[in-house]
């Protein structure tokens, strides 16, 4: 098995790794001397002199200034689709990964074309740096979020990708952010994701790195909180769509309220937080803020989901109508509405301190009475749990 035999070429995007670049490119050179490309991000150090004993074997482009990994692989990937490679395969040069396992992506690509398969490492070995484990950690996590996909390491950068896949989407990052970037918008497409089990190694006397905690933790930061905003308006919202399509809505519902692995006091909550969120009187905000904190305290999400749907637009009115009323019990200085004919812009804009204290009087009432009733009906239906 050949690079050629998945149409592969080998991009090393590079910046200040004079100790390891060599033996880089020398363990890349066995598998394919005309297909692989370095990117020279603007080195300061002696990489163009180490380059320049290559020319002829490697195709070599050079940025004129540092611009970013991210750039750089941007760079790569155009190249690559210039020479007319359907695949890319790209590896660190700080040596922490063995082109000894470039046969692994070669055989796994032959047997799922079209797939991005990720470098797998092992966090847990001796060596690794703390803020590589911890990085790595807030990576997936979000990455999960931001997909619904768990993937045991989305920082790695030895990956194979398929190129007919990244003509079709637009990246605009430059940095290190950019693979985060790359792979959530290949998942957003539905593009299959493989994790491959490699070696890493990790010499701190050898190995430079150019990750810049602070700043770099931040520029991804920034990317994560843009893309957690269009997963909540439509990525969540669409995969929820054609899940349920798929398997049907009452199936779900029964099946979460069935499963056996989740205690009556966890479903329960589920359902009083849900109705709570729904009530509460934030709208526009309800999911925005509900779903992330129904994942961080662990709840039954389709529970939660679908107790929140109280607030359905024909029940709206219903809703803010009650809070009034309930307001009304605590707040004497508002107007009173006699019907739900009163209700009116005019009157939400009069009264609505009257109608906020309602609202979040009401959600709370409603979300304990949720809880109360969810935990006995479910204790008595199972009694086991």
């Amino acid at each position: 098995m050949t690079l050629k035999d998945i149409h592969c070429c080998i991009l090393i995007p590079t910046y200040n790794n004079q100790k390891t670049l060599r033996r880089v490119i020398d363990g890349v050179l066995a598998y394919g001397s005309e297909d692989i490309i370095v990117i020279n991000d603007g080195s300061t150090d002696d990489t163009a002199l180490i380059l320049e004993s290559y020319r002829g074997k490697v195709h070599i482009l050079t940025n004129e200034k540092n611009s970013g990994k991210g750039f750089s692989l941007r760079r790569g990937f155009k190249e690559a689709i210039h020479l007319g490679y359907k695949n890319a395969i790209s590896i660190d040069s700080d040596g922490q990964h063995l082109p000894s396992d470039i046969p692994l992506f070669i055989e796994t690509a032959l047997n799922h074309p079209g797939a991005l398969l990720m470098g797998s490492r092992n966090m847990n070995q001796e060596g690794v740096p703390g803020k590589s484990s911890f990085g790595n950690k807030f990576s997936n996590f979000w990455f999960k979020f931001e997909t619904g996909l768990t993937l045991p390491d989305t920082q790695t950068g030895f990956r194979l990708y398929p190129l007919d896949s990244i003509k079709k989407i637009r990246l605009f990052t430059s940095k290190f952010e950019t693979e985060i970037e790359v792979i959530v918008k290949l998942a957003w497409r539905d593009v299959k994701i493989i994790p491959i089990n490699i070696q890493v190694i990790y010499d701190s006397n050898e190995r430079v790195t150019h990750f810049r905690p602070f700043r770099d933790f931040t520029r991804i930061s920034i990317l994560n909180t843009y893309f957690v905003i269009l997963t909540l308006l439509y990525y969540l919202p669409r995969r929820l769509f054609y899940y349920v399509k798929k398997k049907g809505l009452w199936q779900i519902i029964k099946d979460e309220a069935l499963k056996k692995n989740e205690s009556n006091l966890s479903k329960a909550k589920s359902i009083g937080f849900g109705i709570f969120m729904g009530i509460v009187p934030i709208w526009g905000f309800q999911l925005l803020i509900g779903i992330p904190l129904s994942i961080y305290f662990r709840m039954n999400k389709v529970l939660f989901l679908t107790a929140a749907n109280i607030s359905l637009p024909p029940c709206i009115p219903l809703i803010i109508f009650g809070s009034y009323k309930f307001g009304g019990l605590f707040y004497k200085n508002g107007v009173e509405l006699t019907s739900i004919q009163d209700l009116t812009l005019e009157s939400i804009h009069v009264n609505f301190v009257q109608y906020f204290i309602g609202g979040t009087l009401l959600a709370l009432f409603s979300g304990l009475a949720a809880f109360t009733v969810s935990w006995l009906v479910l204790t008595t239906v199972r009694k086991n749990s």
